[in-house]
C-alpha cells in the first residue's frame, strides 16, 4: 500500500517509516523538518533502507496545496506532524491552533476530495480529558492513583479541552471522528498517551521519559516539579505501532471510533519516586535534581483505560515498563554523541 505519514520524520513517524520500509511498502514522509531530530531521522532512514527508499516531501501541513498533492494517490494517511508542548502552546497560542487544529483540517480534507477513500489514523492526545478535576485521587507511598477507576481513565470520559493545545488536539480529535459520521471518511481517532522509545529526541517541555534519560546520561540539569509522584501510563512505540497496524487491517470496524492507546494501569510509573531509582540503578550513580512547584495545568494523574482498543484492534501492550526502559537507555547510551 501507499502511505503518506504527515510528521514522518518525527519520533513516531520514524520509527513507523522504519517499519514500512521493511515490509516493502510505499512510502512518502511529509514533514517541515523544524524539529531539531527531524534532519537526523532522515539521514537514519536513507542509510538503513537507501537514498531513494522513500519520497520526502519537505513541506508543512499548514500549506493546504501541497498536502493535497501528497495526499492525492495514497492509500494510508497516518497523521502525526503537529506543535507537542503544552508551554509552547501556552506561549503561542495562535501557531499551536494554526499548526495542530488547521493543520488536521487539512489533512482530512485532502483525503476527502482526494477521491481515492484513504484510511486515516489521527494521533490524538489524553490531553482532550483535561485536568479531571470530578475524578477522586488517593496518595501512596511513592505514587497518587485513581480512586475508583480501576482500569484508568475510559473514552466516555468528558472532554474537557485544558489549555491551547489540549484545545487544538481537540479541535482536531473532533474534526477527524465527525468526518466519519458526514463524509464516511475511513478515520479512527487514537488518544495517545506518554510515548517513548528510539529515536526520541526529549526535551524538557515534551517527552519527559526520555528526556530525563538523556539528561542524566550527559549531565544536565534536571528539574523535579511537584512532588514527583505523579503517575503516567507509558507506552512504547513498538506497542503503538502494533495498535495502528491492527487498525488499519481492522478499519472497517474501527473506522469512525476513537480508542485510547497507552501503557494501561499495568505500565503506570511515577515520574520521579519510582521512576529514578531505576534510572540510577542503569546509570550506576546517583542523580542529582533542583525541585520547584506544580507547573499549571500538570495532572497529578492520568493512565488510560485500554480495554475498548483491546476488544477491537486484539492488541494488548507488550513491552512493559522496565524492558521498555532499558531498551531507550541502552539506545542513548549507544547513541549519546547524538545528544
Amino acid at each position: 500500500m501507499k502511505y503518506l505519514i504527515t510528521g514522518g520524520a518525527g519520533f513516531i513517524g520514524s520509527n513507523y517509516v522504519h517499519r514500512l520500509l521493511e515490509r516493502g511498502e510505499d512510502v512518502i514522509v511529509y514533514d517541515n523538518l523544524s524539529r531539531a531530530g527531524a534532519p537526523r531521522n532522515v539521514d537514519w532512514l536513507r542509510q538503513t533502507h537507501g537514498a531513494d527508499s522513500f519520497q520526502l516531501a519537505q513541506a508543512d501541513i499548514r500549506d493546504a496545496a501541497s498536502l493535497a498533492s501528497a495526499a492525492r494517490d495514497v492509500e494510508v494517511i497516518v497523521h502525526l506532524a503537529g506543535q507537542v508542548a503544552v508551554t509552547t502552546s501556552v506561549t503561542d497560542p495562535r501557531e499551536d491552533f494554526e499548526i495542530n487544529a488547521l493543520g488536521t483540517f487539512n489533512v482530512i480534507e485532502a483525503a476527502r476530495l482526494s477521491g481515492r477513500d484513504p484510511i486515516v489514523i489521527y494521533a490524538s492526545t489524553n490531553k482532550v480529558y483535561g485536568g479531571m478535576e470530578d475524578v477522586a485521587l488517593a496518595e501512596d507511598a511513592t505514587r497518587w492513583r485513581y480512586a475508583n477507576l480501576k482500569h484508568g481513565c475510559p473514552e466516555s470520559q468528558p472532554l474537557d479541552f485544558h489549555s491551547p493545545y489540549g484545545c487544538s488536539k481537540g479541535t482536531g480529535d473532533q474534526y477527524a471522528r465527525d468526518y466519519a459520521r458526514i463524509y464516511g471518511l475511513r478515520s479512527v481517532v487514537l488518544r495517545q498517551s506518554c510515548i517513548y522509545g528510539p529515536r526520541q529526541f526529549g526535551v524538557e517541555d515534551q517527552g519527559w521519559l526520555a528526556w530525563f534519560i538523556i539528561a542524566a546520561v550527559t549531565g544536565r540539569p534536571i528539574t523535579i516539579y511537584g512532588d514527583g509522584k505523579q503517575v503516567r501510563d507509558v507506552l512504547h512505540v513498538d506497542d503503538l505501532l502494533d495498535a495502528y497496524d491492527a487498525a488499519i487491517k481492522r478499519i472497517d470496524v474501527v473506522a469512525g471510533k476513537v480508542y485510547n492507546l497507552g501503557g494501561g494501569p499495568e505500565n503506570v510509573i511515577s515520574v520521579y519516586a519510582e521512576f529514578f531509582p531505576m534510572l540510577e540503578k542503569l546509570l550506576g550513580r546517583k542523580i542529582p535534581v533542583a525541585r520547584d512547584d506544580w507547573r499549571p495545568g500538570d495532572q497529578h494523574v492520568f493512565y488510560a483505560d485500554i480495554r475498548a482498543a483491546e476488544s477491537a484492534l486484539g492488541w494488548w501492550p507488550q513491552i512493559g515498563v522496565e524492558k521498555g526502559i532499558q531498551k531507550l537507555f541502552d539506545w542513548v547510551m549507544k547513541n549519546r554523541e547524538m545528544f
